[in-house]
């Protein structure tokens, strides 16, 4: 037969009103209970089940990700099917003018928009060069693409592509 008890502790009851700030102040001067009795508590999610990665696993990179490197004044497309895209990556600048600029767009052949973008913008007098990194998602929708841009043989992107769901949101394993 069960046993029910009473736990007094300031520490339990602070712990909870932080976690759960809801119940901050509603339970003043009432004190928690437990039982013996044990409550057994099923998982019956997909993560529990072992059928599917967690969210942040999905994310993963590894050797089918679609690599691709853009080291001239070019445009190039990178994905054109339906679905959300991780994009990872770093771009370099060899600085030779003033004025570099690259980036990630999407485009659907009429309508055009930046998601990335990288300016270089120096003195005449300056040489020299700059790193940095990316990492976002994209969603492409029917009849639209990803594209890498720059205007400069000296603007560099190197990266990856990686879908993580298909078009409705459901999660792609790496």
């Amino acid at each position: 037969m069960a046993q029910e008890f009473t736990i007094n502790s300031s520490a339990i009851e602070a712990k909870i009103n932080q976690l759960l700030p809801s119940q901050g102040g509603q339970g003043a001067g009432i004190d928690f209970s437990a039982s013996t009795m044990v409550i057994l508590i099923v998982d019956l999610t997909e993560s529990a089940e072992g059928s599917a990665l967690r969210q942040d696993l999905q994310t993963a990179l590894g050797l089918n990700n679609t690599a691709f490197s853009l080291i001239t004044a070019t445009t190039i497309d990178l994905v054109n099917t339906t679905g959300f895209y991780r994009v990872i990556g770093s771009v370099s600048a060899q600085i030779e003018n003033s004025n570099q600029t690259g980036g990630f767009q999407v485009t659907d052949g009429i309508t055009t928009t930046v998601i990335y973008s990288y300016t270089v913008k120096l003195q005449s007098s300056d040489r020299g060069s700059s790193i940095d990194s990316y990492d976002f998602v994209v969603k492409l929708e029917a009849g639209q693409t990803l594209q890498a841009t720059s205007n400069v043989n000296g603007l560099r992107f190197a990266g990856s592509t990686r879908q993580v769901a298909d078009i409705n949101g459901n999660l792609t394993a790496p």
